[in-house]
Parts: C-alpha cells; structure tokens; sequence
C-alpha cells in the first residue's frame, strides 16, 4: 500500500521580530499621543513662552489673568460637556449666553429688578430654554442639531424683539462688581465661580447615580433603555444643564461689559466645542470629562495670552482657533480608534 505525501504549502511568512516590535512601539506612541498630547502640547506652550519672555509670561498676574479669561468659556464648556456625555450636540449655547446677558442688564438696568432677583431669574430661563432643547431632541424626535440651532435663532429674533441696542444706562455698580471684584484673596470673582460650577458638575458626572446614567447612555442608549434608565429624562436635565451654564456665561459676560449687547457672546460657541474636544483627547480614551475640559480651556487660552504678548496679528486668532478645533477632533478620534482595538 503506497502513500502519497501532501507537497508542503508555502511556508508562512513570520515578520521579523524586530518589525513586530515597530509596530508595537508605533502603537505605544500613538496611544500616548492621543491620550497625553494636550498635556504635552500644553506643557510646551507654557515651556516656550516663559523662555521667550520670562519675565512676562511665567507671573502670577498673568497666571491669574490667563484663568480670569478662561473662566466664561469654562464654564459654558462645561455645560455642553454634559451634553455630549450623553451623546447629543448642542449649537445653541453661545446664543443662550447672549440671550442671557442682555435680559440680565434689562431686567437690572431698565426693569429696575433687584440683582438678587434678576440673577436668579435668567439663570431659570436659561435653565428653561436648555430643557426646550431637551424636549425637541427627546419628545419630538428632532436631530439636536437642528433643534439648537433652530432654538437659538429663535433667540436672536427675541434679542432683537427685546433691545435693537446695547443697554448700558442705569447699569448698577453691585452688578458690574459681579465679575470685576476681588473678594477672596486679590483673585477675579469669575475664577471661584468657574471652580465652583466645575466641582460640581464632576461631583454629579463621576460620584452620582444621575452621572453614571448619564454616561450609559452616551455609551450605549440602547442599553441603557434596556436596564430602565430613563434615557429622555436624563438627557433634558444635560440640555437644562447647559443652558444654566451658558447663562452664567452670559451674565458674567455682561457684567464683565457693564452692558446688555446682542450677540456679545455668539462666539463662545467655537471656543467651548474646541476646549471639550480637546478635553475628549486627554487622559481618557476619547471620552467627554470636565478635567479635560478645563484642560483644553487652559490649552486655547494660554495660547492667546501667549499670542497676545508676543504682538501677533488678530486675524491669526482665528487661524488658531480652528486649528484647535481640528486638531481636538483628530486627536479625540485617534484615542477612540485605539481605545476599541
């Protein structure tokens, strides 16, 4: 009895040992990037800037400075974070704001309300418009995109209904003191509110039941359906959550100005979807979280105070600021893309 022997396949190709480990180092280095890029890119900012003007950059008043500037877009950043938590977009935060600080003023300077009772108002209105955003995107079933950005048109046209001009007259000092004051320590007033409206939004994101539905949901909806999280309710409270933050950005803004303008703060739109993107690419894998939030609010505004004290043109800000947003959205991506392998 013969037998016949199989001829023997092509052996298979085994890379070297040294090109796995290329890869792998590759791979290691990405992964760092992605999630320690904007600390590192920080780091060099701020390594950079105090070698080219030591005496200027590296100070406490321009330390001070830099978070009194950063302190508004802080805090709206803070609010559209919880947004994206649970996996929605919210466009209409910048008008919130403006909205927000010009009845503030109005409610103040020409309706003559106590700034105890005008304060507390618009923050209620803001807390209102945001839940209005809740409810069309959950109730409705209309894209967050087009639900915010609908809603905040809207807001424009009452802006305009409201006051065509700036209000400026009859402004009162215990108003303007609001964010100009220094009642702790020499340090701006609008630091300790971006603190305190930071700690607790991570306090209800990272140590209450509310917080970790919320990120069930923005991880996996269906999911957390399933396991009767009440998914429609936790996303209104995201949405009201950062319409109150927009207005206290408006407020503090128009406080800030000793006015109530139109659009004054439109552009803190870009600014806050900028810092929590980059905030999404820091020592987490892509996921939305407050410290990375402030993180990328210091990363844009040492950048401009870097920017501002070396002279740079003002038509650069701009260019730098999209190139923040687009670099925030790369590196967000590349963390998850690394996150799921």
């Amino acid at each position: 009895m013969s037998t016949t022997v199989a001829p023997a396949g092509p052996a298979q190709s085994v890379p070297p040992a040294d090109q796995k480990q290329r890869k792998s180092s590759k791979r290691v280095a990405l992964v760092i990037l992605s999630r320690y890029g904007t600390l590192i890119g920080l780091g060099l900012m701020i390594i950079g800037f105090t070698i080219k003007a030591p005496t200027t950059f590296l100070t406490l008043p321009n330390f001070l400075n830099i978070l009194n500037q950063s302190s508004l877009t802080a805090i709206i950043a803070a609010g559209l974070t919880m947004t994206l938590v649970v996996g929605e977009f919210d466009l209409s935060i910048g008008y919130v704001a403006s909205f927000a600080g010009l009845l503030v003023v109005g409610f103040i300077a020409r309706d003559g309300m106590p700034v105890l009772v005008g304060v507390p108002l618009v923050l209620l209105i803001g807390a209102v418009i945001g839940a209005t955003n809740g409810i069309l995107v959950t109730k409705v079933r209309i894209n967050a995109v087009i639900a915010t950005l609908g809603v905040g048109t809207v807001l424009v046209g009452l802006g305009f209904a409201y006051s065509a001009f700036p209000i400026a007259a009859g402004v009162p000092q215990e108003f303007i003191q609001i964010a100009l004051s220094r009642l702790i320590f020499g340090v701006p007033n609008p630091i300790f509110i971006m603190l305190i409206v930071l700690a607790i939004l991570w306090v209800v994101l990272n140590k209450t039941d509310l917080g970790q539905k919320m990120q069930a949901v923005g991880g996996n909806i269906e999911a957390a359906r399933l396991s009767g999280i009440r998914v429609d309710r936790v996303k209104i409270f995201a949405f009201a959550t950062a319409g109150v933050c927009a207005a206290i950005t408006g407020t503090l803004l128009s406080s800030t100005l000793g006015s109530g303008t139109l659009a004054a703060a439109d552009g803190y739109l870009l600014d806050a979807f900028a810092a929590v993107f980059l905030g999404s690419a820091t020592l987490r894998d892509g996921e939305f979280h407050i410290v990375g939030t402030l993180v990328g609010v210091l990363i844009i505004a040492v950048g401009f105070n870097g920017l501002s004290i070396f002279g740079a043109p003002t038509w650069f800000q701009p260019i730098f600021k999209g190139a923040i947003l687009i670099l925030a959205v790369g590196l967000s991506t590349l963390a998850r893309r690394y996150a799921k392998e």
